[in-house]
């Protein structure tokens, strides 16, 4: 109050000021918002090598990977779960919510061991199951 007195006396003006707190605020509050409604993919945590598809369509972003290598390996978010452990994921996941499951095999994988990820997904209550292929 006194600095302000001082500078009308002597015909000074202080300088105007931008208050940016606000504009951080909104920009924090869109960013959480951002972080909220951002869908997040779970990967297998192995590279599969994929067979090609003559008909081949995108799939819903948020859906449960499985992979099955090529030595017959089956894993889940990078983690090695064996055919028994499908169904207690598939079943976990679809107690929270119905997602469709897609499993990534490798070219070289066994037919016998995707029918087995296949029955085992379907058996936990899998409504719709899906094979990953090339683009």
């Amino acid at each position: 109050m006194i600095r302000s007195k001082l500078n009308d006396a002597q015909g000074k003006e202080d300088a105007p000021e931008i208050n940016l707190s606000p504009l951080i605020d909104c920009v924090f509050i869109l960013l959480i918002f951002y972080i909220v409604t951002t869908v997040f993919i779970e990967e297998t945590g192995v590279e599969v090598n994929k067979p090609e598809a003559a008909s081949a369509s995108q799939l819903d972003k948020q859906s449960l990977l499985i992979a099955i290598t090529a030595d017959n390996k089956v894993h889940y978010a990078g983690a090695e779960i064996g055919v028994a452990g499908v169904s207690g994921i598939v079943k976990r996941q679809m107690n929270q919510e119905v997602v469709p499951v897609i499993v990534q095999a490798d070219k070289l994988a066994d037919h016998g061991v995707f029918s087995l990820v296949y029955s085992a997904a379907k058996a936990a209550g899998a409504e719709k199951i899906n094979f990953a292929t090339k683009d």
